[in-house]
């Protein structure tokens, strides 16, 4: 007899659903993207790394982030999509396992003065809950305690009408608000300093106004001051009468007539602040920005002494701390002070504020206090304070994409960042981020590296893989990602020094420090310790000293590297010059430009709720200019044909021969020196990446005439073999007479340098003092600080 045998157990089928594991793109075409096919894994790390302009961008952010966002809005009816931002389907052919993507990008907060930390990330919306409970004396709701709250008050008639009857009431209305009256919730008050418009020893008519533009012979300016018949123009403006004075600088608007013409007289003070403070500063000739830049001065409100808020607002107290002391704390020392807050009735709100502002502390940004104007945030720490309100969720399977989130921050606090970013994929989301630092790759469970080179030369995938793959790979990146740089040998005399004495902006504690002038010299330190407060606060604004800052360039789709940097200028009129024509011709946006699509090149179709469609205008066939004006040429291009070169081309066409013309070379080479070559000169600024946008304002920059050149984190958004450039390019600069200083954290920079000043020891008020000064090679072997640590690691030593 013999025994059944039972089977072995076998191993459950895997679930249908475990199977979507992978986000698959299929076919990308967007920007500069060559049908790109690619398989990111699931709940991982994945970092997409490649020279600045090489497509990384245009993969992660407007092709899967895009899609994802277009599809999550879809979901909502047609009714709500008409509120919300059109978004067009990326050029993809599949793209298949997406999640809800969170994009956490590195642009800057808005400017608005009324923004800040605080009402960023709701941190204030919860203490004016909290002060409108338990503040004493009580003045009123949360609104009470805005400083983006006006009090209103009104009174008055209204009418009800309900069925066939109508009957008049009397109503009034009160909100309470606890905006300053005085600065409206500014801070700041702005004030003309009058010596920069005029020299009140002169008179008018010997020419006593210093403001850009306003030449004696001119009628509108000078001419209706001269004319009106309120002024002596022949008096000096000093021994100008008190009523003289005031029509002078205030009169309100009166008819006058100047030499048979109606115009309108009005004061000075006003006329300037419409005709140059009502326009948006970056968008002026570099000239009249620093006229304005010099006139315009901004002081503390002396009303509520910066704090934006109305003495009602800052008389209710808890425990002796009105709302405006706890905005003014840094937020790690508010957090503990709403530890010792205890009141049952508001536990839930207590604890919601606590953990915010722990996650400021946990992220690094402990050293700030909420009532810092979103808008003097670096671009790092924009994007931090962004994570901050997804630090804590609860959601999971989530797709967050980060834009170099290590912008910024001190190699110190880049492993900081790296535990937030691996926190959030233990949670079980997807984690994508667009990365150059080594130290941020060497995390990544999965790398993709687009190239092989920039802007057409990219929109590859050149490798797939771990990073130890990525090291043996024979790609731009894994050539460079074991770089170390050696520190100078032998380093630059100063030609003299710039001395800065008793230094207290932010958080600097009485600095005195002399920074050397004929040199590179790096001003390093952790991140809040002062570094920008140093440098933009105490090195004088004056001529002869070119700052240029991280801040992004702004420009429309009809804007250009031809149009920025001001090389169309030039290019116009040398084609106007060989073809006996007007220059406006070959501008797309003047008399030139093709009737039909305004110069465009597209014609734009709005579908209210859907997304807007672009078409390619078939009168000039994208070209943006009337067909007579292609029709000119010069050496044997028409104007079309220029725009459509890369920066190298165009500048070997405008170098000799018939098309010579040595103005648009010079900008060029600028261009062809910050590693931007390949760039086309019709390229709409808003397809270039976060680094390609920071050399073109460099490249610009470097036109300005100045002694001292102040570059604030140039190697933002550079790639490990694009930093080697921006080297070359500082020493040339050097070299050339320039003193060079940088703020900077990145160690090749520092490596490089003639002369490190190392700000710290820590971050707002543990920071704001000098704990080293000296060169390269004595910081390495000092050790004593932690950006010495960092270096001594970097270069081996």
């Amino acid at each position: 007899m013999s025994m059944a045998t039972t089977p072995e157990p076998q191993p459950p089928a895997p679930h249908a659903a475990d199977s979507h594991d992978l986000i698959r793109v299929h076919g990308a075409r967007e920007n500069n993207l060559k049908d790109v096919s690619i398989e990111i894994p699931k709940r991982r790390l994945t970092v997409f790394t490649g020279v600045s302009g090489s497509g990384k961008s245009s993969l992660v952010f407007d092709t899967i982030a895009a899609e994802s966002q277009r599809l999550i809005n879809e979901t909502y009816s047609a009714f709500l999509q008409g509120f919300m931002p059109n978004r067009a389907r990326p050029e993809v052919d599949v793209l298949d396992g997406l999640t809800t993507a969170i994009s956490v990008d590195q642009q800057r907060m808005g400017g608005d003065p009324r923004s800040t930390v605080g009402t960023a990330t709701d941190a204030n919306a919860m203490l004016r809950i909290l002060f409108s409970r338990l503040g004493q004396p009580h003045i009123g709701p949360p609104s009470a305690y805005s400083f983006n709250t006006a009090t209103v008050r009104a009174s008055g008639a209204i009418t009800v009408e309900r069925g066939a009857k109508t009957k008049a009431e009397k109503a009034t209305f009160t909100r309470t608000g606890g905006m300053c009256t005085r600065c409206e919730g500014r801070g700041k008050v702005s004030d003309i300093d009058l010596t920069q418009l005029y020299d009140d020893s002169k008179s008018i008519a010997e020419g006593a106004f210093t403001i850009p533009g306003w030449k004696s012979d001119n009628v509108w300016t000078v001419g209706i001051y001269a004319e009106s018949g309120f002024l002596d123009p022949n008096k000096p403006i000093r021994r100008f009468t008190k009523k003289e004075m005031h029509d002078f600088l205030y009169r309100e608007p009166t008819k006058v007539k100047v030499n048979g013409v109606n115009l309108t007289y009005e004061g000075l003070i006003p006329k300037i602040q419409k005709s140059f403070l009502s326009k948006d500063k970056e968008a002026m000739q570099p000239h009249i920005r620093a006229f304005v830049e010099r006139a315009v001065t901004f002081t503390t409100c002396p009303e509520c002494d910066g704090t934006r808020l109305s003495e009602g607002a800052r008389s209710s107290k808890i425990a002796g701390i009105s709302i405006a002391d706890a905005c003014g704390m840094e937020i790690r020392d508010l957090a503990e002070w709403v530890r010792g807050v205890h009141e049952p009735s508001v536990t839930p709100l207590l604890t919601a504020l606590q953990g915010t502002l722990d996650s400021f502390t946990e992220i690094g940004l402990g050293y700030l206090s909420l009532d810092r104007s979103a808008g003097t945030l670096s671009g790092g720490e924009a994007q931090r304070v962004k994570m901050i309100r997804h630090l804590g969720s609860s959601l999971t399977d989530v797709t967050y994409v980060f834009d170099e989130p290590t912008i910024g921050l001190h190699p110190h606090d880049i492993q900081r960042m790296n535990d937030l970013l691996l926190r959030l994929r233990d949670k079980g989301n997807t984690v994508l981020v667009v990365e150059h630092k080594p130290e941020a790759i060497a995390i990544a469970d999965h790398v993709v590296d687009l190239g092989p080179g920039a802007g057409t030369a990219g929109g590859t995938v050149c490798f797939e893989g771990t990073v130890d793959g990525l090291r043996a790979s024979d790609t731009v990146t894994g050539r460079h990602l074991d770089d170390r740089a050696t520190v100078k040998e032998s380093v630059r005399k100063p030609t003299g020094a710039l001395e800065i004495r008793g230094a207290t902006a932010n958080n600097l504690q009485g600095v005195d420090v002399d920074i050397p002038l004929g040199v590179l010299c790096v001003i390093t330190g952790v991140a809040g310790s002062g570094k920008s407060s140093l440098v933009h606060g105490s090195v004088p604004a004056e001529e002869g000293v070119v700052s240029v800052d991280p801040s992004p360039i702004r420009g429309s789709r009809r804007s250009n590297p031809a149009t920025y940097t001001g090389l169309l200028d030039p290019i116009r009129k040398a084609f106007a010059k060989a073809n006996g024509v007007k220059p406006a011709l070959f501008s797309a946006n003047s008399e030139g430009a093709c009737p039909t699509c305004n110069g465009a090149g597209v014609i734009y179709t709005d579908l209210a709720m859907m997304a807007g469609v672009a078409t390619t205008c078939e009168d000039c066939e994208g070209k943006r200019f009337q067909a007579s004006v292609l029709d000119y040429h010069l050496g044997g291009r028409d104007i079309s044909e220029v725009l459509a070169m890369s920066v190298t081309e165009a500048e070997e066409f405008f170098a000799d021969g018939e098309a010579r013309t040595p103005a648009a070379h010079k900008i060029l080479e600028r261009l062809v020196d910050v590693g931007l070559g390949y760039l086309s000169l019709g390229q709409p600024l808003t397809t270039l990446s976060g680094g390609e946008r920071q050399r073109l304002k460099l490249a610009t920059h470097m036109a300005e005439k100045g002694g001292v050149y102040v570059l604030d984190e140039p190697t933002t958004g550079l790639h490990l073999a694009d930093v080697e450039q921006l080297l070359g390019l500082l020493d040339r600069l050097v070299e050339s007479g320039k003193s060079v200083i940088v703020i900077e954290h990145h160690q090749a920079v520092m490596a490089h340098a003639d002369w490190i000043i190392d700000l710290g020891p820590g971050a707002g008020h543990d920071g704001g003092r000098i704990v080293f000064e000296g060169t390269p090679a004595d910081l390495v072997a000092d050790r004593s600080t932690l950006t010495g640590e960092h270096l001594a690691a970097y270069v081996g030593a």
